[in-house]
């Protein structure tokens, strides 16, 4: 990438994960690799009247039993999952930051929306009781950057810290970001993102998405690829992960996982799907050069999958686009199809499932979906074992950024 010091490659070493089919890196990888499928009605309180009916929540979260109350009462839920998550990947990396460098180790997250939840129950604390029943912690909650501060804060983290608001497919580019970081100095960096659009106003606001199925049946709310497609199910949750520079990481006896080996980004305009095809071939040319890799190394593609037959055609002809010949048969699988999208936490859910895909040998399925109405090669029914070196991760916002990731195999003693 560039701006890189000589001999720093930026690897993952640590998986967190808070997502609807599991917290922790195991068991969601279990649940992915199974294919299971958790789309069910929402159940959230003050949700359940409105025209969105299905959705991918997180369930079997406690927020107490990790995060300390302190700091509780200062967030709002997807930053008590971007927390519980950064948590995980740090332990699951086994990594101790030094105290006494606490410049060496940065955060990076993207948000889609912020704290939706929190602001609008001091809101209506406001509108119903008046100002002096407001909490002091509203100014901070509700926005987009609280996850990247508390986690800093939390883990006294003080290097390069940032948020990436380009979208959902932010949540490639805080990955691109973070690595940029540790090539240019940083030791490490805690880089992911998670939301929590579950809640009445959140909501409300998802509403004006013409992309969102209204379905009220979790087996057909998110299907995409098919002919039946009517858009995407939402969902909560989301990944983080710990980058490091190689070099450290593998002084310290640390598992490299992964390598970010390119990334590429576009823009193309809210909702222009049919555009977007040009946009997302470009990005991913774009990672394919940075990364020093033909179109033949690629062995699975995790897509975007929108679930709009207009944006599922764009980016089926977007691959055809950009790897030639090899699109017909290298196979694509989209995992969130049976837990929703968790906007920008939903490229970096499919990021781990790819950097344990990669580890495992292992195609995870699409879960739902059986007829697929392009020309790809989609994973369905179960998983099936594959040589997995190089994952190719899409991503797409709803107002117009694609973003592209490639990821290449780690060396695990």
């Amino acid at each position: 990438m560039t701006s890189r010091q000589q001999g720093r490659r930026a690897v993952v070493t640590g998986l967190g994960v808070v997502a609807p089919h599991g917290v922790g890196a195991d068991a969601f990888w279990k649940a992915t690799r199974q294919g299971v499928s958790v789309l069910d009605r929402i159940s959230r309180e003050g949700c359940t009247d409105m025209p969105l009916k299905i959705a991918g929540e997180v369930r079997d979260f406690d927020p107490h039993s990790v995060i300390d109350s302190r700091f509780l009462v200062q967030t709002d839920r997807f930053t008590h999952y971007a927390m519980a998550a950064a948590d995980l990947a740090v332990a699951d990396a086994g990594f101790r930051p030094d105290p006494e460098q606490p410049y060496a180790v940065g955060v990076v997250t993207a948000a889609g929306s912020g704290g939706g939840e929190f602001g609008q129950r001091e809101l209506q604390q406001l509108w119903g009781q008046g100002p002096r029943f407001v909490g002091p912690y509203q100014s901070i909650a509700w926005f987009y950057a609280a996850s990247t501060g508390q986690i800093s804060i939390r883990g006294g983290y003080k290097g390069p810290c940032g948020v990436v608001a380009s979208d959902e497919a932010g949540g490639l580019d805080a990955l691109a970001h973070a690595a940029r970081s540790v090539e240019r100095g940083t030791d490490a960096v805690v880089v992911g993102a998670a939301e929590a659009p579950l809640a009445p106003y959140s909501m409300v606001c998802q509403l004006g998405y013409p992309e969102l199925s209204l379905s009220d049946r979790p087996e057909t709310a998110y299907l995409p690829f098919t002919a039946q497609a009517c858009g995407f199910a939402p969902a909560e949750g989301g990944a983080m992960l710990l980058l490091e520079d190689e070099q450290a990481a593998r002084r310290r006896g640390a598992d490299v996982r992964a390598h970010l080996a390119g990334h590429g980004a576009t823009f193309t305009g809210a909702s222009r799907w049919k555009e977007s095809r040009e946009g997302l071939a470009a990005a991913i040319r774009t990672a394919l050069d940075e990364a020093r890799i033909a179109p033949e190394e690629i062995d699975v593609v995790f897509a975007d999958a929108l679930g709009v037959p207009s944006a599922d055609r764009a980016e089926a002809l977007a691959l055809a686009d950009a790897l030639g010949p090899v699109a017909e048969r290298v196979p694509v699988t989209a995992p969130k199809s049976g837990t929703g999208r968790a906007y920008c936490g939903a490229p970096v859910l499919d990021v781990t499932a790819a950097v344990l895909a990669m580890e495992d040998g292992v195609l995870p399925p699409t879960p739902n979906v059986t007829e697929v109405c392009h020309d790809l090669a989609l994973v369905t029914g179960r998983a099936r074992p594959a040589e997995l070196r190089t994952a190719l991760v899409l991503s797409r916002g709803l107002m117009g950024s694609n973003s592209a990731l490639v990821l290449r195999r780690g060396e695990r003693p």
